[in-house]
C-alpha cells in the first residue's frame, strides 16, 4: 500500500483571485468547456464584482468578513497567522478589522499588504512554524487557513490531500495559539476525520462547522471553527 502524499500547502490554479474576467471571456474560443464555465460563473458572481469594487484581492474576503461578523474572531491588536494567504484577501480583512500583527505564508508569491509580514514558504517545512511565530512576535490569537489541495480526480487521493492539509493546519494551531485563541480552517463535507474532530474538541471549548454565504451553495466547501483554546468544553 502506497504512503499518503506529503502534506503540501497548495492551491487550485484558479484560486479565488479577482481577475479581469471580461477580457478572458473574449478569448473563450481557445478554452476548455470547464474553463469557460468558470469564467462565466465569475462574471455572474456578485461577490467577485463586490470584491473588485471594494479593493479586495479575492471574493474569499467576504467569507472571513461574514464569519468574523458572527463570531468576533479578529480582536483589536490581535496576533493573526494566515496559512495559505495568497492572493491576500484574508490578510486585508485582518488588518482592516484591527489586528495588531498579521503574518501570512504561502507557496505562491503574494503582493505586499500594508502592515503585514508575508513569507513565501511551505509552512509544513520543519523550520517554518518557528519562523512564523518569530515574525509574529509571539503566540497567535487566531490561526486562519483557507488552503485547498490541487485535486487529481481520484476520490481517495483527493480525500487524503484534503485531510492532510486540515491536519497540518490543526497541528500548527495546537502549538502556536495562546490560551483562549481560535482556529478557522477551510474544510469540505466529509473532508476531516472523527479523530481530528475529537482532537479539536479536546483542545477547544467550542468546535463547529460554518458555511458563509460567499461559499457557493453548490460547493462542498465549508469551514471548521474552533474557539476557546485550552478552555474546558
Amino acid at each position: 500500500m502506497s504512503e499518503p502524499p506529503k502534506r503540501r500547502m497548495v492551491r487550485p490554479p484558479v484560486g479565488g483571485a479577482v481577475r479581469p474576467v471580461l477580457e478572458k471571456l473574449k478569448s473563450g474560443k481557445t478554452r476548455t468547456a470547464s474553463s469557460r464555465a468558470w469564467l462565466q460563473r465569475q462574471l455572474a458572481d456578485p461577490f467577485v464584482a463586490e470584491a473588485r469594487a471594494q479593493g479586495y484581492r479575492s471574493r474569499a474576503a467576504f467569507k472571513l468578513r461574514e464569519i468574523d461578523d458572527r463570531f468576533r474572531l479578529i480582536r483589536p491588536r490581535a496576533r493573526v497567522i494566515d496559512l495559505g494567504c495568497a492572493p491576500g484577501g484574508w490578510l486585508q480583512v485582518a488588518r482592516e478589522r484591527g489586528a495588531g500583527a498579521v503574518v501570512g505564508v504561502d507557496l505562491l508569491p503574494t503582493e505586499p499588504v500594508t502592515g503585514v509580514t508575508i513569507l513565501e514558504a511551505d509552512f509544513t517545512d520543519e523550520d517554518c512554524g518557528a519562523r512564523l511565530i518569530a515574525a509574529l512576535g509571539g503566540a497567535a490569537d487566531l490561526v486562519l487557513s483557507d488552503m485547498a489541495p490541487n485535486t487529481v480526480g481520484h476520490r481517495q487521493t483527493d480525500h487524503l490531500r484534503i485531510v492532510g492539509l486540515i491536519e497540518a493546519a490543526t497541528d500548527f494551531a495546537l502549538v502556536s495559539l495562546k490560551p483562549g485563541g481560535a482556529f478557522l480552517t477551510k474544510a469540505f463535507q466529509g473532508g476531516e476525520t472523527a479523530e481530528l474532530i475529537a482532537r479539536l474538541k479536546a483542545a477547544f471549548a467550542d468546535v463547529r462547522h460554518v458555511k458563509p454565504k460567499a461559499s457557493r451553495s453548490e460547493s462542498s466547501e465549508l469551514y471548521l471553527l474552533a474557539r476557546g483554546f485550552g478552555r474546558d468544553a
